[in-house]
């Protein structure tokens, strides 16, 4: 029976041994990451000059009509019975003022609350109702989500929903942590999405030579993603403080702003390139298994022609997270009037086309490095170790004894010295 040529060999999941030369060191360089950038201890914002969050019960609500003064800032006036269920006054309950201005909460009696507690408030009014307390709404959505995916994915939705609670662990335990204790965001960013993406992509789609494509193919894409990013924010001279919340967090810590922005462009961006390499390693996987006549190249072109396609999407739905992201700015810019020259050129707007540039252009490369790197690896097949021919073994010979032959016709026993 003929054996069948290299190219058009069964595809084989094991996953090659070239690849460990790529996994390896970066496994190990993530692991020495952590350790090193691991945060020590973090200094908490001071609770005394913001106040503190504590938990209350609407109990009951009293509208009354404002005064000229009072209509002149509040859109409603009125007091609020509240049941604190939370701090140093947790049982009693206290009036506060109805929330009123722009995103104030409207509240009913029965609701749950937050309130901010400042004992030191010029007002004399200790308590104020800043949000509505949704954790019981959101533990609800994530368990109907969670279900939902275990439903359809089953062991594999399984396994997704604990890459998904491993990858929350990484940005919230490390990264977080790490970037306020002082250290480079983007080193923390790599390490971070290294870390998430050799878990996250080894526990959902197993140990084998499709996934192991896609990881490779990721890295490679991350390497450029972080480049280009950084060759982008520096030519666009972007500091990466666009709004108060930005503003508050470069007074309160000693945060590198631009590399922090960098930071983000990468972690957007992974979330999206580890979906196109392994779509694509799957596809080409898949056309190889159903066209075994098919060589390394036919199986690029192939797969190429899908990327595309899904590029075309992806790069539409990247675009589309970020304008969604920024749309009550834009319908500000777009109400104020303004040039369109100085609306693009400003630092917000120049920031969300950075990230969807730098991104798209990392999206890019995925798709013909991972394409590439599966049409070659997938008629792969390990060479066969030839087994050693053994030597024949041979005839010992007979020891000869030095006075002479020995007769055993003249004695049962031979000589003592051939005993």
């Amino acid at each position: 029976m003929k054996e069948l040529k290299h190219s058009h060999a069964v595809p084989n999941d094991a996953v090659p041994r070239a690849a460990l030369w790529i996994l390896v060191p970066a496994a190990v360089a993530t692991v020495l990451g952590l350790v090193l950038l691991w945060p020590q201890g973090v200094e908490d914002a001071r609770a005394d000059e913001f106040g503190t969050e504590v938990d209350g019960r609407v109990i009951a609500v009293a509208e009354t009509e404002c005064t000229a003064e009072e209509a002149e800032v509040l859109t409603v006036c009125g007091e609020v019975v509240v049941r604190l269920d939370s701090g140093e006054h947790a049982g009693e309950e206290a009036v506060v003022d109805i929330p009123s201005g722009p995103g104030a909460p409207v509240v009913s009696p029965g609701d749950d609350v937050i309130l901010l507690y400042t004992p030191e408030s010029v007002s004399g009014q200790q308590y104020h109702i800043i949000d509505h307390d949704r954790a019981g709404a959101l533990w609800a959505l994530v368990i109907a989500f969670a279900l939902a995916v275990v439903a359809f994915g089953r062991w594999k939705g399984l396994r997704s929903l604990v890459s998904l609670g491993l990858t929350f662990a990484v940005v919230l335990l490390f990264m977080v942590p790490a970037v306020l204790d002082g250290s480079p965001p983007v080193l923390v960013a790599i390490v971070g999405a290294a870390a998430i993406m050799l878990v996250s992509l080894y526990l959902s789609h197993g140990w084998n030579r499709t996934t192991t494509v896609a990881v490779v193919g990721t890295l490679a894409s991350l390497v450029l993603t972080v480049l280009l990013a950084q060759a982008a924010v520096r030519l666009t001279e972007l500091n990466g403080v666009l709004d108060e919340n930005t503003t508050n967090l470069a007074l309160q810590y000693p945060i590198d702003m631009s590399g922090l922005l960098l930071a983000g462009i990468l972690i957007g961006a992974l979330g999206v390139i580890d979906d196109v390499t392994v779509s694509q390693a799957a596809t080409v996987d898949e056309l190889a298994k159903a066209n075994p006549k098919w060589g390394h190249a036919r199986l690029f072109r192939s797969g190429m022609r899908v990327g595309r396609d899904h590029l075309t999407s992806v790069v539409n739905t990247l675009v589309l997270a970020y304008a969604g992201a920024s749309l009550p700015l834009l319908v500000l810019i777009a109400a104020a009037n303004r040039p369109l020259e100085q609306v693009l050129t400003s630092q917000t707007i120049a920031t969300e086309i950075v990230r969807s540039v730098a991104g798209t252009l990392g999206l890019i490369a995925a798709v013909p490095i991972t394409t590439w790197l599966a049409a070659y690896l997938v008629r792969w097949q390990p060479k066969p170790k030839e087994p050693k021919e053994k030597e024949p073994k041979r005839p010992r010979p007979k020891p000869v004894p030095e006075g002479g032959d020995w007769d055993a016709d003249e004695s049962p026993y031979p000589p003592s010295h051939l005993r």
